[in-house]
């Protein structure tokens, strides 16, 4: 995480080679990528993206395409895993229903669950997931983070996030500005130590409890705006 221009997304794209190193090196598993077999290492990687864009086809061949030989019910599996259930249920034809025919289409919360459905059918060992919740709004952002868990397990994650709410538990985040590592921790010591990530971590406690006071004019939770009280309200995510 850090700052907006800090290289986060030019970073975490070392990986699979959208770029590579002008010193240094870059490994998988001990190898350099650059010394591996370009279909080796895509066949290692999954990749949720902010932005991500469903095929025109159906669902199930939207998923399938990370894995071609994948059975109906590995994929069915997938979506269930990405807390698809709902969408798959209000399609008129379940997973069989071609995204952009007859009006059909998924909001980008939705998409961004099938893009994940895609990442969990591919078993990658290797995950990277760039801002993959930026576009959702609250109820598919839970969602989204609870298909994270199977996405996750037993695997090495690298999770872009804006939203610090995302990275509390990563067993290391690591703060990058202006293209240098200039923290690295797990969110308790980072926090403990009172540097860019502790500012942006109060900053974004801020902004979760932002709100619009009875007079019109904004405040925080602790704080007036003027002399008005603020209303009580309850703490909740940054949306």
């Amino acid at each position: 995480m850090g700052p907006s221009g800090g290289g986060k997304t030019t970073a975490a794209s070392l990986i699979p080679r959208f770029w590579d190193v002008a010193s240094g090196r870059v490994e998988v598993g001990g190898v350099d990528v650059r010394a591996m077999d370009p279909h080796v290492l895509m066949d290692q990687i999954a990749f949720v993206f902010q932005n991500n864009h469903l095929f025109k086809t159906s669902i199930l061949e939207n998923v399938r395409a990370a894995r071609p030989e994948a059975t109906r019910e590995e994929v069915e599996a997938a979506l269930s895993a990405a807390q698809c259930d709902d969408i798959i249920a209000k399609l008129p034809e379940g997973i069989d229903t071609r995204i952009g025919a007859a009006g059909t289409y998924l909001s980008g919360g939705e998409q961004q669950r099938v893009a994940l459905a895609r990442a969990i059918l591919k078993d990658a060992p290797i995950v990277v997931l760039d801002e993959a919740t930026a576009f959702a709004d609250p109820e598919n952002e839970a969602l989204i983070q609870n298909a994270f868990a199977s996405l996750a397990e037993g695997r090495t994650v690298i999770m872009i996030a804006h939203r610090l709410s995302t990275v509390v538990s990563a067993d290391k985040i690591i703060v990058l500005d202006a293209g240098e590592v200039v923290e690295k921790g797990t969110h308790e010591t980072l926090v403990a130590a009172g540097g860019l990530y502790a500012r942006m971590w109060n900053d974004y406690n801020k902004a979760a409890t932002w709100r619009i006071g009875a007079s019109g004019r904004t405040s925080a939770a602790g704080a007036t705006s003027g002399h008005e009280r603020p209303e009580s309200s309850t703490e909740g995510e940054a949306i």
